[in-house]
């Protein structure tokens, strides 16, 4: 899908997460998720075998990573490294408004 702007052709259905990928080239893929309240399911993990950098564009997210007590919080701005091989999932996000990531995947 090619997007002109993030922040338009937003998914109209909110139950589910949308994934756009911005761009894929070998190595690196840069994609657009919209989150409407959506978390992970209990006890569930992400664990890559490639790094991914992530920032909140609008909205608020909580991340929560395995090795560390205290969850991250990303609002509007914000951005986190996720390198090859860390756990982590997504506790949070906001109900009230989409929140928009900007994903990028480095392998």
């Amino acid at each position: 899908m090619m997007l002109n702007n993030l922040f338009e052709q937003l998914p109209r259905v909110t139950g589910q997460e949308s994934f756009d990928d911005l761009l894929a080239v070998p190595g690196l893929r840069i994609e657009r998720i919209v989150s409407y309240g959506q978390a992970s399911p209990p006890g569930f993990w992400y664990e890559q075998d490639w790094d991914e950098w992530v920032m909140v564009l609008q909205g608020t997210a909580t991340l929560q990573i395995e090795e560390k007590e205290d969850l991250v919080t990303l609002r509007k701005g914000d951005h986190y490294w996720l390198p090859a091989g860390c756990r982590h999932r997504v506790a949070f996000t906001a109900k009230d408004e989409a929140t928009i990531w900007l994903a990028v995947h480095r392998n």
